[in-house]
């Protein structure tokens, strides 16, 4: 059976709908030839059924009609059959019904298998790239330098790639373990009921290494639901390091802008000391002080608290390194736009595509920028039309970082850069502190008088130079 359809295909269906319909046509000539010459009962009009099927599977429904007709005369010209109209109608109606069903039934099986055909390649299709975006997850998965874990509604790992294998110092396989162990906050998480109850968060927690080390871990995770129950996937990372890199950072610059305040505050006290020192000594003059126990104690009390005063805070350039200042201006951009946005600033930007890296804190010099950024939104706080811009450029062999804004300006730009001052926001320390951050690592910062707003200009050393 099987090898008359592959016959049935390759002789008579196979090739382009022309060639189809010329077999069809030549099929056709040869069976009246036939017809013709055989002489006698012998109805051959049966055979017209084998060129219907041809031309039923390439031809619409009424040009089916119009070929079964033909064949139909054609029957009924060349067989020996006597035609009247109570004979010969009914078998030409028989005759056409038979071929123009037979060609009407070609064109459905031809038009199914042809959809099964397409539907089959599309599922090929599908499921070659289903197997290729498989192939390409578990390569992401495997190659992943994080950790990637999967586990069921109970907690126990289905899946962990082998960064999670490491970053738990796993004895053996994780999968059949439960995650809890590991990340005990994951326990928190609820379980959804139902396709629409997912969670995808991320949250920062404390991890647990197989070897008893503790960690921090920053986990993005999200929960969904198969048909096997609900199923939890957390992508892990461990933030231990750059915790203990922010933090002794976090301690250096609070050290720096601590040193740089005492010395502050000890400038101010030796110079309040040198004023009551003088008074002192002008005091000490007086005969009737002379002896006086409270009149020494007094001199002695400004003596300590003038040593106290004394004692010298040195700064170093040692913490100076090299630093990627386009990389920093691109941070800046991210830290201070919910702050601009929030108080209706438009900020400009406007940076060197060569700007080199310079000498600096990384730290510092970004405590620098936000002091100054600060110093601008509440300068502009009154303004309707807010504007700040940041410009980076080179100037000789200086790197420049300018902040400007068109905000209330400045009333005494000579005392800018001095403790204390009165009238201050805060401390009064705050361009103070970036002036003495900025000389710790060979910068500095100047302000340049405009007619209207604030325009701050950091100068820095560049790495070449």
């Amino acid at each position: 059976m099987r090898r008359r359809e592959v016959w049935l295909d390759e002789a008579l269906l196979k090739g382009s709908r022309r060639a189809v319909l010329l077999k069809a046509v030549a099929l056709i000539a040869g069976i009246a030839l036939l017809d013709w010459r055989i002489v006698g009962a012998i109805p051959l009009g049966f055979l017209y059924l084998l060129p219907m099927l041809m031309v039923g599977s390439v031809l619409a429904p009424w040009q089916i009609a119009i070929i079964a007709a033909a064949c139909t005369v054609l029957a009924e010209l060349f067989d020996d059959l006597g035609w009247g109209v109570r004979l010969g109608i009914p078998r030409d109606v028989l005759f056409f019904a038979a071929f123009f069903g037979v060609g009407i039934f070609m064109r459905e099986v031809t038009r199914k298998r042809t959809a099964d055909i397409r539907h089959l390649e599309e599922m090929q299709r599908e499921g070659d790239a289903r197997r290729e975006a498989e192939e390409q997850l578990r390569i992401f998965v495997e190659s992943s330098p994080a950790a990637i874990v999967m586990a069921d509604a109970s907690g126990t790992i289905l899946m962990a790639n082998q960064a999670a294998h490491r970053m738990l110092a796993a004895k053996g396989s994780l999968p059949g373990k439960t995650i809890y162990s590991y990340l005990p906050s994951l326990r928190h998480v609820p379980t959804p009921d139902n396709s629409e109850q997912l969670y995808r968060t991320v949250m920062q927690a404390h991890g647990r290494r197989e070897s008893n080390e503790a960690f921090l871990a920053d986990i993005c995770f999200s929960t969904y639901q198969t048909k096997a129950g609900s199923r939890l996937a957390a992508m892990v990372l461990d933030s231990s390091e750059e915790l203990s890199t922010h933090e002794v950072a976090s301690l250096r610059q609070l050290m720096t802008a601590s040193r740089i305040a005492v010395g502050a505050v000890s400038h101010e006290i030796r110079n309040i000391c040198g004023a009551i020192g003088v008074v002192h000594q002008n005091l000490a003059r007086n005969p009737l002080l002379v002896g006086s126990p409270d009149f020494e104690t007094l001199g002695n009390l400004i003596a300590a608290l003038e040593r106290i005063a004394s004692i010298s805070l040195q700064r170093t350039t040692s913490e100076a390194s090299e630093v990627d200042l386009p990389a920093l201006l691109g941070e800046l951009r991210i830290v201070i736009a919910p702050l601009l946005e929030e108080a209706e600033i438009a900020v400009e930007w406007h940076a060197d595509a060569d700007l080199p890296e310079v000498w600096a804190d990384r730290a510092g010099l970004m405590q620098v920028f936000l002091n100054l950024v600060t110093n601008s939104i509440r300068a502009l706080a009154l303004r309707d039309d807010r504007i700040l811009a940041i410009t980076a450029r080179m100037q000789a062999d200086r790197v420049l970082i300018e902040f400007e804004d068109n905000g209330c300006g400045v009333s005494q730009p000579e005392l800018l850069f001095q403790p204390f001052q009165s009238g201050a926001y805060s401390s009064g320390l705050g361009l103070y502190l970036s002036r003495a951050m900025l000389r710790t690592f060979g910068g500095e910062i100047r302000y340049q008088a405009q007619a209207e707003g604030a325009h701050f200009v950091i100068s820095l050393t560049p790495v070449q130079g």
